[in-house]
């Protein structure tokens, strides 16, 4: 254990996945954080993948970056947002991960001949991953197992915490369970059946819930939370109602009316003179409802049906909109039924775009037709990844001439890589965590947009990418007016390219989403709202 008692709390799931876990932990996260306690959440993903940068955003959403370059789980996305302070690699474990560190371990001989299994073996390492945070010295971790209590995949977390609350001792450790309880139109009565066999499950497991979280679309009536209490072996100021509410960003509010914060407190045996002020965070919520102002924000990409997939730009703008006054309504568009015929009507009406980060050649053209109609009709766009290379390819087929200019990506017998691999990353086959990710420096170009917009020379941006802009056309790009006024400074690389002579025309190689938060939105995000909003 670290020097400094670090105190453990679990949140565990059960009934159905997605009841938001990851809220409920962020909410819970900035709650203790106001009341002056030095905390950071965790989350431990039961897939078998190594992390989910391979997987489909079909699948599981967002793939968020830290700034230690990890992909990890979008919940981590929502921890910064809600907690403004960064997170690591660290804070995102995965079954495969951990299945990875220990058969390393057995190959090396590290185990001495013995009979390598899930107890002890997995579970030491899952251990040793959650134990991992306390040596950055914090008051509390809050671990977020994701899946469902009775998933077999969930398993060995389950078993780990059973053993950790029982190593850690009384008080140093503590079980929220989050449960859903069904609400029956036919009788027009919530059930507790479902929570109550949840529990059961975790017991049989050899976890007492400390705190049951229900999940609800209606007010949980005395007698259903006595009974709740009773049949969950919980004190009833620890059954807490989570209802559905109209925006996430209500949650701390609502979880704190019901004292969640003391509850918890008291359940880890600490003390806090610190009222929980959250006069910044209600001042934020009451500009997001009580907007002045709106505009309406087409992003366009290929993962616009599962909305998650963008969850990071999604929250940016509410933070940045917030911020100005202003309701940022966003269209979802789907690149792939773009065409020249149809762009005008897809896009009618619209004060800005966004053209979004995304992998493969499906619905790139519907893009390319987006950036060449945003800059010739004077409308903001802001490309951001992919975005920007595609902006780059529009400039370089319709105002340079090269007509089948592409990215290597689309098209590896382009006459015209304006987009291509930078050397170092020409040979590599596995995809998996071989990009340029993290954060990396950025110098911007004095007098120019972004520049004005960060109000400093030298700034620092997540990335995500493995294609780059080709510095052989950078001479051509700048003689006909696309500038490069962000570059890298150690390998000159283009991060930021923009166009003096259009009210807002810029494309970034970077993810600015990943650093807006309720308490900082991102300036870039602030920039191209109050574009918009001139449009």
């Amino acid at each position: 254990m670290s020097k400094k008692n670090t105190k453990y709390i679990f949140v565990t799931g059960g009934v159905t996945s997605s009841l938001g876990k990851g809220i409920v932990s962020a909410s819970l996260g900035l709650l203790l954080k106001s009341r002056g306690f030095n905390v950071t959440i965790q989350k431990l993903d039961p897939y078998i993948n190594i992390d989910p940068g391979t997987l489909n955003p079909y699948e599981h959403g967002e793939c968020y970056v830290t700034e230690d370059g990890a992909e990890t789980d979008l919940d981590l996305g929502h921890y910064e947002r809600y907690l403004d302070a960064p997170t690591s690699q660290n804070n995102n474990v995965t079954t495969g991960k951990i299945y990875q560190t220990v058969i390393e371990k057995e190959r090396k001989g590290d185990f001495l001949g013995k009979t390598v299994q899930v107890i002890p073996h997995i579970t030491n390492e899952i251990k040793r991953r959650i134990k991992m945070l306390s040596k950055q010295n914090y008051d509390i971790i809050i671990t977020e197992i994701g899946g469902t209590v009775g998933d077999i995949e969930s398993l060995p977390y389950i078993e780990t915490v059973r053993q950790l609350k029982w190593e850690l001792g009384e008080k140093n450790s503590m079980v929220i369970h989050l449960t859903l309880l069904p609400y029956l139109a036919s009788s027009g009565e919530l059930k507790t059946k479902p929570s109550q066999h949840s529990v059961r499950q975790l017991m049989e497991s050899g976890i007492m819930a400390d705190v049951l979280v229900c999940r609800t679309e209606h007010k949980i009536p005395k007698d259903q939370r006595a009974k709740l209490a009773q049949f969950c072996n919980v004190a009833l100021e620890n059954v807490i109602e989570c209802k559905d509410l109209e925006t996430i960003y209500e949650v701390p509010m609502y979880l704190q009316k019901q004292n969640f914060d003391d509850v918890v407190l008291k359940e880890l045996d600490l003390k806090s003179d610190k009222v929980a002020d959250l006069k910044d965070w209600k001042s934020f919520l009451k500009k997001f409802q009580n907007p002045k102002k709106t505009v309406e924000i087409a992003l366009v990409g290929k993962y616009v049906s599962l909305q998650d997939s963008y969850i990071s730009i999604a929250e940016a703008f509410k933070h940045a909109g917030a911020d100005l006054e202003t309701e940022v309504k966003v269209r979802w568009v789907y690149s792939g039924d773009i065409t020249e015929d149809n762009i005008k009507d897809v896009l009618k009406g619209v004060n800005g775009i966004l053209v979004a980060p995304g992998f493969g050649d499906r619905g790139i053209e519907g893009k390319v037709l987006t950036a060449k109609y945003a800059r010739e009709n004077k409308i903001p766009m802001l490309g951001i990844c992919l975005g920007m290379q595609i902006m780059t390819i529009e400039f370089a087929r319709n105002v340079l001439g090269h007509t089948k200019a592409n990215s290597v990506e689309f098209d590896t017998a382009t006459p015209d890589p304006v987009i291509s691999l930078m050397e170092e990353q020409k040979n590599v086959i596995d995809k998996g965590g071989t990009m340029r990710l993290g954060a990396w420096k950025c110098t911007l170009k004095n007098g120019s947009k972004l520049f004005d917009i960060y109000g400093s020379k030298n700034i620092s941006e997540r990335h995500r990418h493995r294609y780059e802009f080709n510095s052989d056309y950078l001479q051509e790009f700048e003689k006909n007016g696309f500038l490069a006024t962000g570059t890298n400074p150690e390998t000159g690389l283009v991060e930021a390219l923009e166009l003096p002579d259009h009210p807002f025309y810029v494309g970034v190689q970077y993810h600015p989403e990943y650093k807006s938060t309720v308490a900082t939105p991102h300036p870039l995000f602030r920039a191209f709202i109050k574009a918009c909003e001139k449009k």
